[in-house]
């Protein structure tokens, strides 16, 4: 798609995983660390066995759903967990992927530098995230990144009814805030979900490959700019989008 002519923007969103934290390397962990708890717990079953039979449970089931490892013992021979009550199992494991959260959900090492140095500038910031509402609203809050977004720009797929997947998220977005789709960025890291639709919503697009699970991965169209990370973004930021005076922000 190309770079856009300089335009003052009004609004900066983001996408939250795998754009401000590094989400697929925390489940990837947080899982292997829940398996490890069974395992101790008196679970008889090779890990890497274990982890092959979850993460295809998880292809058909999806991320979101809320019954993983409930699912995997149903999975798995019925003897390697023989004389052991199934319930301390999936707690031990649910307890161990909680544990995790503390330990690895972290925000990327240029994620904080950026929100603070765009926190004075006169631009409403907002994220725009797939996924269930109380998973998602739980990472701003470990990640220590919700003081930085205005409380009326945050939105969670599950609560908005529709997916990123549909460029009517971002018309939607958009038209609740009173906002120009032209003079709004979003930064995300799916070329599909967070790249396409934005462009088809005429949004200003921008895609940050990271080493998420999609940075190969291509879309039907390209970005209006593309990044390695946020400290290239600032510089975008200053060279085009945020004027002289610096543009006012909404009052809403």
């Amino acid at each position: 798609m190309g770079t856009k002519e300089n335009i003052q923007i009004q609004a900066i969103f983001f996408d939250l995983d795998d754009t401000l934290c590094a989400t697929s390397d925390f489940s990837t962990q947080a899982r292997f660390d829940a398996l490890k708890a069974m395992i101790n717990i008196g679970l008889k079953m090779d890990i890497e066995v274990l982890n092959t039979e979850l993460k295809e449970l998880i292809e058909e089931f999806t991320s979101n759903y809320p019954h993983h490892f409930d699912k995997l013992l149903l999975r798995i021979p019925e003897s390697s967990y023989r004389g052991i009550n199934k319930a301390v199992l999936v707690a031990a494991a649910v307890a161990a992927y909680h544990d995790a959260k503390h330990n690895y959900l972290k925000p990327y090492p240029d994620v904080l530098h950026f929100l603070q140095y765009i926190a004075n500038i006169p631009i409403l910031k907002g994220v725009i995230t797939d996924g269930l509402e109380i998973k998602q609203a739980e990472k701003l809050i470990r990640l220590g990144i919700y003081p930085y977004f205005h409380p009326q720009a945050i939105f969670i797929s599950d609560q908005i009814g529709f997916s990123k997947i549909n460029s009517k998220t971002y018309i939607h977005i958009c038209s609740s805030l009173g906002l120009s789709p032209h003079r709004t960025m979003y930064v995300g890291d799916h070329p599909m979900k967070d790249i396409d639709s934005a462009n088809k919503a005429g949004l200003i697009s921008v895609r940050i490959r990271r080493e998420g699970k999609y940075k190969t991965l291509e879309g039907k169209t390209k970005a209006c700019h593309e990044i390695q990370n946020l400290q290239e973004l600032l510089q975008i930021l200053e060279e085009r989008y945020l004027g002289k005076e610096k543009n006012e922000c909404l009052n809403i």
